[in-house]
């Protein structure tokens, strides 16, 4: 059992293993390392004095499934049961979302009835998908584009629109060079087990996981779609700071790791600017190229594969409108690549989340998201592109997509640098490559964090805690 634990990096991920660890009371020292002046990493909120909150990064997290479980379990136990804002399934933003497509805004089909009747702007019902799904031949490739996939198993229409928006959404990324196996697992292994897609997601009956509390109970009960905290998704880091402070965590800020050397006792010296410090194990959740920067040229066989998981640069614009300006009501819409390739989509904040609004007069509050894969393409060049450029942008859009006229009240630009990893075509094979290096090779070191294994929140905390655990020897969670 290690007696000395470095978490190198701390965003969601590092500060989830830090608490894992702490909560086990299994290791004597825990030491956090963070490159910058703040803990959190892209969980980053703006509260203004009038009340208002606005997201820079993730603004919503989902229940469903073991690792949306896990991250309420923790959030439980965290204490932030009152300060949670649930978007409930028959709430507009659960029920209501958008395309924007040749130059309108279309509400993507829901419920049987909408499936099979054509809806814009599909050409045919979505039910002939289905079809399609059922009758198409299991694919021989031991990994697919995210495009192929479903264009061979569903079409190329709902390809070209519905699942490159829908890439650009979630990971920022250009379907036709995203993993479907990495991305999508679930899809991937639906295919391969039952021949159809449709049919092995509904005989899988997904994994069961054993972990249970009151908040676990009223989420599936009143069918949250996703939820936030009362004051923004940087309460989350806040609180998990100070959880860790008060058991006695060593927390450094502002000391980016310059190398890491092994040491006689099969442990690391970590470098930082101050100094270094030692441990017998360290836990990564650094960013695969930053970590391959640093890490000794004996590991060379997993600096290579690190750095070949590329990331993408995001522009974030918070807007707040005068008044309720919106044309429709829902969670908000997305845009295609062939629509506009900058333009990854706009979040109806307000809608969502209205108790985030200021106090007072009423307002709307939108955010739009800029770049990712086409960001040097159809933006620019994310070391010179100014504040006022993707202002212009964020603003045009709302002006060309939503009809509104007015200027923003506030306007608040962040330039995320390399925020969402990409899962692209291998990336199960580089990752496997690591991880076995890891292994076969005894080394003392775990690596977590959205490069590997999942970018969302939930994915990020629920595979921190799987790693404490299999290093503590612990059984696993579900």
């Amino acid at each position: 059992m290690p007696r000395t634990v470095v978490v190198a990096g701390g965003g969601i991920s590092g500060l989830a293993a830090c608490y894992h660890l702490v909560k086990s009371g299994s290791v004597p020292k825990v030491i956090l390392v963070e490159g910058s002046s703040r803990l959190g990493g892209w969980l980053d909120s703006t509260r203004t004095d009038d009340g208002a909150v606005f997201e820079h990064g993730p603004r919503g997290i989902r229940p469903a499934g073991a690792v949306g479980k896990n991250t309420l379990s923790m959030v439980s136990e965290l204490g932030l049961e009152s300060e949670i804002l649930p978007v409930k399934g028959d709430h507009a933003a659960a029920k209501n979302r958008y395309l924007y497509v040749r130059n309108a805004l279309h509400k993507l089909p829901s419920g049987l009835w909408g499936v099979l009747k054509t809806v814009p702007p599909f050409t045919n019902a979505l039910v002939w998908c289905g079809l399609r799904d059922l009758t198409a031949r299991r694919g021989t490739l031991p990994d697919e584009s995210i495009h192929g996939f479903v264009t061979r198993r569903f079409g190329k229409e709902l390809a070209d629109i519905a699942v490159d928006s829908l890439c650009r959404g979630v990971f920022a990324g250009d379907s036709r060079a995203l993993s479907v196996r990495s991305c999508f697992p679930m899809l991937y292994e639906a295919e391969q087990k039952r021949r159809s897609v449709i049919l092995g997601m509904a005989l899988s009956g997904g994994k069961m996981s054993q972990q249970d509390s009151s908040l676990i109970r009223r989420a599936k009960e009143e069918s949250w779609s996703q939820w936030s905290l009362r004051n923004g998704m940087q309460t989350l880091p806040e609180i998990m700071e100070d959880f860790l402070w008060q058991r006695g965590v060593e927390i450094h800020k502002d000391s980016p790791i310059t190398g890491l050397e092994r040491t006689s006792e099969n442990g690391w010296k970590v470098m930082l600017p101050s100094g270094s410090v030692r441990a017998d194990h360290i836990i990564s959740a650094m960013p695969a190229k930053a970590l391959s920067q640093v890490v000794p040229a004996s590991l060379n066989p997993v600096a290579m594969e690190l750095r070949q998981i590329d990331a993408v640069t995001v522009a974030v614009v918070n807007l707040q409108y005068e008044g309720a300006i919106l044309p429709v009501s829902g969670f908000g819409h997305l845009v295609p690549s062939f629509e506009d390739g900058a333009l990854l989509g706009i979040v109806y904040d307000s809608i969502a989340f209205p108790e985030q609004n200021r106090t007072g007069a009423l307002s709307t509050r939108l955010t739009v998201m800029l770049g990712g894969a086409w960001f040097e393409k159809d933006v620019g060049d994310p070391s010179r592109v100014s504040d006022e450029q993707l202002l212009l942008r964020a603003t045009e859009a709302v002006k060309n997509q939503l009809g509104v006229e007015e200027k923003p009240s506030l306007a608040i630009v962040k330039l995320h640098k390399d925020c969402i990893p990409q899962y692209t075509l291998g990336h199960w094979k580089r990752t496997d490559n690591i991880f076995r290096y890891l292994e076969e090779n005894a080394l003392p070191l775990s690596l977590i964090g959205a490069s590997f294994e999942g970018v969302s929140v939930n994915d990020c905390i629920y595979n921190a805690r799987k790693a404490v655990e299999r290093l503590l020897g612990q059984k696993q969670v579900m």
